[in-house]
């Protein structure tokens, strides 16, 4: 008999509702529903209480809840909960036949379940079924082999069943699948657990086969480091490297391998290793081998050692500007310098070669003035380092004939080649590079450097040769002209130094004329050709009317023959003044006075003396109007202006300047009388 009990229902009481019109804010129907869900305002009864007391009154409850569950299960067959409530309610009954054909039923439903399979095998298990667990989880891993928990639980149970051949039976059909590597980590701790240290070793190299990670790898070499066996796991290591090769080298294994010989105490090992990772992996994805390595030679290493990291730091870093700007040459340099001072002249040269390959874009010199050092270098290192000259040779040439030629040249180029040819003895080379630059890019700086060779070979006539050619190419280049005249000169030909002199002069367009009438001066008075000397004066004197060609006339006049030295000279100055009383440059006329007064208060008489100072001028300040670029007044500006007294036009001037002399003195007198009172005092005492 069932007996019921109800309790007692506070029905809520009905609101009186007093104003019924519309509130301001309206209030939805879902609104409503949620408080009231959450006020729980609908307080359902508790299900009543049911105490079975005879078999009957249980096989009616039973049949109850059945049909329940089925109609349950007819309403919606897809719904898996409604199948385990079902069986576990039987289970719990112990009725597992029944739930074991609940299940199975469930199973024809939806066999890709997961929790169905393992609710399923959990019941057989805890009623100690277990050949009919082994069956399910058979059938489980058969239908799902992807399911790693069904391999789990199944390894689990046998394992726990004392059964571990069939536990390795499971495990061998389950890595057949190529399971993820948690899978096999179990496989491997399993065996472990039981000293199966061959069996494992087994298990690891079919894992990295079927998982070749670098992590994995080092797993295998640290299994076989923790059970002390050294040399596998060496073996391991160098298997890895290998199998990864150089497309695929990671760092973090290198690490591990380090490590792992640091332990064992093979510091040279370590440091090849280092090295060997170092030269091969891109410089930014080796940072933590860079950091492992300075700590290893740290702790181990010598200076030696420490110093080779710091250079591949560097290296790393110059990489990586070189990298993001190729014709960055600054950092080229700063690299190369580097690789110049510890590496071998193979590497050297790999990066000379990187270097020059990065050729200016644009055919101006100004982009090719860094980029040609870089070539000058190379041929450099070849030469004094590497000691190969034909490498050297090869340099020049590769470099002569990368430069445009046409549009510009570079002269030091072409006097490096050629002096490395003559200190190689090889003469004719030397001159054929140097005829080959004229020939192709004529320049002052080669001419130069051609012939100063050629001097020093004593080969006058190939100099001569050479001071024609490069007269013709630049017949305005005053300095070529001294050159080639000082040449004869030396050579004791004064004949053809002085028609070399006389062409020279004779030029229509000279860069510095004066630079060379001095120079052709200075030749005759060597040669003591006093006459010769005054005839050049005269002529260039023709051509020009400057202050400082009459002083060094007057002064050559002074130095030349002693007995008429101070006649000719005080006529030269004489002259000068004379002409050059028409010149606007009032400066360069006092200048010579000035020269003139100095020569007679050294060498002159009292008289001659005062004739040079009455023809000094007086020095007057003055001022004139300033007009702007637009022609707008820009005021007054004050200036100092010689009057010299031999001006007859500025006569009536000089008078009135010294009649306002005068009356400033005057006035100057009169204001110092007037402020000095005591002055007056005296003067009435007295």
């Amino acid at each position: 008999m069932a007996s019921t009990a109800a309790g007692k229902q506070r029905i809520p009481k009905v609101a009186k509702v007093k104003n019924k019109a519309p509130a301001e804010v309206q209030i939805t129907a879902e609104q409503l529903l949620r408080e009231a869900k959450e006020r729980e305002l609908e307080l359902l009864p508790p299900p009543p209480q049911q105490k079975i007391t005879d078999e009957e009154e249980l096989n009616d409850y039973k049949l109850r809840k059945r049909k329940t569950f089925e109609d349950n299960i007819r309403k919606n067959r897809t719904v898996i909960s409604n199948w385990i409530k079902y069986a576990q309610w039987e289970e719990s009954l112990k009725e597992i036949q029944r739930a074991r054909s609940i299940y199975e039923r469930a199973l024809d439903v939806d066999y890709r379940n997961v929790t169905l399979w393992l609710k399923y095998a959990e019941m057989e298990m805890k009623n100690r079924q277990v050949n009919h667990a082994r069956n399910i989880w058979d059938r489980a891993i058969t239908t799902l082999p992807r399911v790693n928990q069904f391999w789990y639980k199944y390894t689990y149970m046998e394992e726990m069943l004392g059964n571990v051949a069939g536990a390795r039976q499971v495990f061998e059909r389950w890595m057949e699948w190529q399971p993820e590597e948690q899978a096999w980590h179990s496989y491997i701790n399993f065996e472990l657990r039981y000293k199966e240290v061959e069996r494992a070793r087994t298990i690891y190299e079919r894992f990295v086969i079927v998982h070749p990670d670098v992590k994995n790898w080092i797993k295998y070499a640290r299994f076989e480091e923790k059970h002390s066996y050294f040399a596998h796991a060496r073996k391991v290591y160098e298997r890895a490297v290998e199998f990864f090769g150089e497309e695929h080298m990671n760092e973090h294994l290198f690490v591990a391998f380090a490590k792992f010989e640091e332990n064992q105490k093979e510091f040279e090992r370590v440091r090849v290793i280092y090295k060997y990772a170092l030269d091969r992996i891109p410089k930014q994805e080796a940072q933590e081998l860079f950091k492992n390595y300075t700590v290893f030679e740290k702790k181990f290493g010598d200076r030696r050692g420490i110093e080779d990291i710091i250079v591949s730091k560097r290296r790393f870093q110059y990489e990586e500007e070189v990298k993001a700007n190729p014709h960055n040459y600054d950092a080229w340099f700063d690299y190369l310098r580097l690789v110049e001072s510890d590496a071998d002249p193979d590497t050297v040269r790999d990066v000379y070669e990187r270097a020059i390959a990065n050729v200016p874009p644009i055919q101006e010199k100004r982009h090719w003035k860094r980029y040609i050092y870089l070539w000058i270098n190379y041929a450099l290192y070849e030469e004094l380092e590497a000691k190969d000259p034909e490498r050297t040779r090869q340099v020049y040439q590769a470099c002569v004939e990368l430069i445009p030629h046409k549009k510009f040249t570079f002269a030091k180029m072409w006097l490096l080649y050629a002096q490395f040819e003559i200190r190689q003895k090889n003469l004719p080379f030397a001159r054929r590079a140097l005829g080959t630059s004229i020939g192709k890019c004529p320049k002052n700086k080669l001419f130069k450097g051609y012939i100063e060779l050629e001097l020093q070979l004593r080969e006058f006539d190939r100099c001569r040769k050479l001071y024609e050619k490069f007269l013709e190419f630049t017949p305005e280049n005053c300095t070529s002209w001294i050159k080639f005249a000082e040449l004869e000169t030396i050579l004791g030909d004064t004949d053809r130094a002085r028609a070399i002199y006389e062409l020279a002069i004779g030029q229509p367009r000279l860069d510095m004329p004066e630079v060379l009438w001095k120079s052709y001066i200075d030749f005759e008075i060597e040669q003591e050709e006093y006459e010769k000397t005054r005839n050049l004066y005269r002529r260039l004197l023709q051509r020009t009317q400057h202050v400082k060609v009459w002083i060094s006339f007057a002064q050559f006049e002074l130095s030349a023959v002693k007995e008429e030295s101070l006649l000719r000279c005080r006529q030269v100055y004489e002259e000068a003044n004379k002409t050059m009383r028409n010149c606007e440059e009032k400066e360069e006329r006092l200048m010579l006075l000035e020269s003139w007064r100095n020569f007679e208060e050294e060498f002159g008489t009292d008289c001659n003396k005062e004739r040079v100072d009455k023809l000094m001028p007086d020095k007057v300040k003055k001022r004139r109007k300033l007009k702007a670029e637009d022609g707008s007044d820009a005021g007054w500006e004050e200036y100092y202006d010689y009057i010299f007294p031999e001006d007859a036009a500025n006569q009536p001037n000089l008078k009135l300047l010294a009649m306002a002399k005068l009356w400033k003195k005057q006035q100057q007198e009169n204001e110092a009388e007037e402020m000095d009172p005591d002055k007056d005092i005296d003067e009435s005492e007295s």
